[in-house]
């Protein structure tokens, strides 16, 4: 099997354990999926885009690891149970869960929002977070535990302008996630929320000039990447974080610092 070699630490610490990485064809799903796989895990790629998801667990496979890609729906509770039960099915049970699909949405002022949008926005970001859990935390606590990261934003921290949604929708996850952690904590299943900065991902569009402008938010003078997110969401998946719960992990370049 393939394994990364800048993280010893991390080699191997995954297996014999199933995770669902929901929002896996891309972006910040698709490289915790990829460093889930090379640290041992046997991981199923769940993601709206199937053929993205496919293409990604075929690579991973080619590479050595064990993947399966299903095709998810996460406003739609019966397709995440679908998903889940995938997972149990192909696997033969489920360990570790990254909620990290998501959408960004229109952007227009609270004023002006499109109710449309906010709906879409919610039923994607939240709901989908909360279908997510609903299916997962029964499935982690039947094979004996686990941990689940959520992925909310440094929007679930600050507000943006023209994102009412999104940044709705975010700080929500971080209560659920909390909620969640409370409610699991003594049966075995630790569940953490992920804060991203603005990451250069295919999520994030716009020409060169509003990119610049995001840039000049992060006192580090740039995006973040997928490769720096998915190293902290596997740390908070691990024992090494066996006594970390319930909390809320910026990684966004001193954003939230300004």
């Amino acid at each position: 099997m393939t394994t990364s070699t800048s993280h010893p630490a991390a080699q191997q610490e995954f297996a014999g354990k199933t995770a669902l990485v929901t929002g896996a064809a891309s972006g910040i799903g698709l490289e915790t999926a990829r460093r889930l796989a090379e640290a041992g895990a046997a991981v199923v790629l769940a993601d709206y885009d199937e053929q993205g998801a496919s293409d990604a667990a075929r690579a991973l496979t080619d590479a050595g690891g064990r993947a399966a890609a299903v095709r998810v729906d996460v406003t739609d509770p019966e397709s995440v149970r679908h998903a889940v039960n995938f997972a149990v099915e192909t696997f033969g049970a489920l360990h570790l869960a990254v909620n990290n699909a998501g959408i960004a949405g229109a952007s227009a002022p609270t004023g002006e929002h499109e109710i449309a949008d906010w709906q879409r926005v919610i039923d994607t970001n939240l709901n989908g977070v909360f279908y997510s859990l609903r299916h997962e935390l029964p499935r982690i606590l039947a094979a004996g535990g686990g941990a689940i990261v959520n992925m909310s934003s440094i929007l679930g921290t600050n507000g943006f302008a023209g994102s009412p949604a999104y940044a709705a929708a975010k700080h929500a996850v971080v209560g659920l996630t909390k909620t969640a952690a409370v409610e699991y904590a003594a049966r075995g299943v630790r569940v953490n929320a992920v804060a991203p900065g603005f990451i250069d991902t295919p999520l994030l569009k716009g020409d060169a000039a509003q990119r610049e402008q995001l840039v000049a938010l992060h006192p580090q003078g740039r995006l973040g990447t997928a490769e720096e997110v998915a190293e902290l969401t596997l740390f908070l998946l691990s024992d090494r974080a066996s006594f970390i719960n319930g909390s809320y992990h910026l990684v966004d370049g001193g954003y939230a610092a300004r």
